[in-house]
């Protein structure tokens, strides 16, 4: 399968341009690249060419984020950006696709007519069939939506958008949590996971496109295969991706603080490549704001949780996200929020500023907070943060640590930018790597650190 899918692409790629060329603009988190590289593959197999600028190309696809008002913006920026090209003559069509074409739906052919085609979350596998009606001028069809699908969808034969050596591998697909401030299971449905066999032929197939870095991403990844298993399996799936020929690193993210135990944090701490990185999102620790949000914990079992953590898997990294200015937060419940940062010790961790989504219960709760004060508790936490994350960037020095390379630096010779263990691409920080030989992308290098800032590291590469 691995070698057909090779030889389809490189007679794609060779080929004269049989059906037309596209660009392509990929918005929003890991889970909506996967949703663009799809996309991207099924066009490429069917003999259309992507290009990099969408200037010239005959159409341009925007897969948007939907997710809070800052999200939205950026998708109307960018899908109003491509729409002036087509009104310019520069592009013949624009198709707007992903979680705000799904949330808006009609809304938005109506605020934009000029967008030619809108295809939702899982409408995403008939792309090929939108760009021939568009090419063809068969107008009629304008909108396409399917319903969320039992199963996860298939995400094998992409066109990776994401540098060779690392990938994101999805194991599921929406949400059954119903958190008070999350329009997700609006866009994205219920809780569907693909089975472990389908999980398995996809890193497969990764690692033999030459994938070095696996990143496990779902919506809610401690509950992988409740639904189709009648319990979690997270920790059988991990299991047999370990033993996938060809990979070095499998890192794990969006963890739900349920579903973990001492099984699957032995697994964890005991697998050849796992590495001991942990995103779990939190949100908040005050009872009040937990229970407002309806995240179905408190805050007792998160202390315990991250205990049994940090004991059951050796030099673990702890990635949380969480949020401030939620609907009825006061001084007290924040300050409690602060000092369990303090106490917590997260190596890694992202604040948001809560973001008001009309159609979600937390919009209808009483005792909003202002933007202002919002803001200043995002700045108070990563304050906060930021020394403890130079604290553990300094106990690093001396020591030699395995560095991902992901690329040369763009304007420092003999400098390139890589990756601990302890850092997500694209989320976390970067290690500058000097060396006198040449490195390799996705080569794993021996560093010996040597100086620290806040979020990044300085080190040189030992032979």
């Amino acid at each position: 399968m691995n070698t057909k899918l090779t030889e389809q692409y490189q007679q794609a790629v060779a080929a004269d341009t049989a059906k037309g060329t596209y660009a392509f603009v990929s918005l929003g988190c890991a889970k909506n690249t996967v949703d663009s590289e799809r996309m991207m593959g099924l066009l490429q197999l069917d003999g259309y060419q992507l290009v990099r600028q969408p200037d010239g190309a005959d159409f341009v696809i925007v897969n948007t984020c939907g997710f809070i008002e800052q999200a939205r913006k950026e998708s109307f920026a960018a899908i109003d950006e491509m729409l002036e090209l087509k009104r310019s003559g520069k592009t013949r069509g624009v198709i707007v696709s992903g979680c705000l074409a799904e949330r808006q739906k009609e809304e938005m052919l109506r605020d934009r007519p000029d967008i030619d085609s809108l295809v939702g979350v899982f409408g995403r596998e008939e792309i090929t069939q939108v760009a021939d009606r568009l090419l063809g001028d068969m107008v009629e069809q304008r909108s396409v939506f399917q319903p969320a699908p039992i199963r996860a969808l298939d995400d094998t034969n992409r066109l990776r958008i994401t540098p060779k050596h690392f990938a994101y591998l999805k194991i599921s697909e929406g949400c059954d949590r119903l958190c008070t401030f999350c329009a997700i299971p609006k866009m994205r449905g219920k809780h569907a996971s693909k089975t472990i066999e389908q999980i398995i032929a996809e890193a497969e197939q990764l690692a033999a496109s030459g994938v070095k870095e696996l990143n496990i991403v779902a919506q809610d990844t401690t509950y992988y295969g409740k639904d189709i298993y009648g319990q979690p399996r997270l920790r059988e799936l991990l299991e047999q991706l370990d033993q996938v020929s060809g990979i070095d690193w499998i890192r794990l993210m969006y963890f739900y603080p349920m579903y973990i135990d001492q099984p699957l944090l032995k697994t964890i701490d005991q697998a050849e490549k796992i590495i001991p990185y942990i995103d779990m999102p939190l949100q908040h620790v005050n009872d009040t704001m937990l229970k407002r949000m309806s995240r179905k914990v408190n805050r007792q079992q998160i202390v315990d949780l991250v205990k049994m953590m940090r004991d059951s898997i050796e030099y673990l990294v702890l990635r949380t996200t969480l949020i401030t200015g939620f609907p009825g937060e006061t001084d007290e419940y924040f300050n409690e929020l602060a000092d369990f940062v303090r106490d917590a010790e997260f190596e890694r961790m992202g604040v948001f500023t809560y973001s008001l989504e009309p159609d979600t219960p937390a919009a209808k709760l009483p005792d909003h907070v202002s933007q202002q004060v919002m803001d200043q508790r995002r700045e108070q936490l990563m304050a906060i943060q930021k020394d403890i994350s130079l604290a553990w960037n300094q106990r690093q020095l001396g020591y030699q640590m395995d560095v991902m390379i992901d690329r040369p630096h763009p304007e420092q010779p003999g400098v390139w930018l890589g990756r601990t263990f302890a850092d997500a691409p694209d989320i976390d920080g970067l290690v500058f790597v000097t060396s006198e030989s040449e490195l390799a992308n996705g080569q794993i290098a021996s560093v010996e650190m040597v100086a620290a800032e806040a979020y990044d590291l300085i080190g040189v590469a030992v032979d």
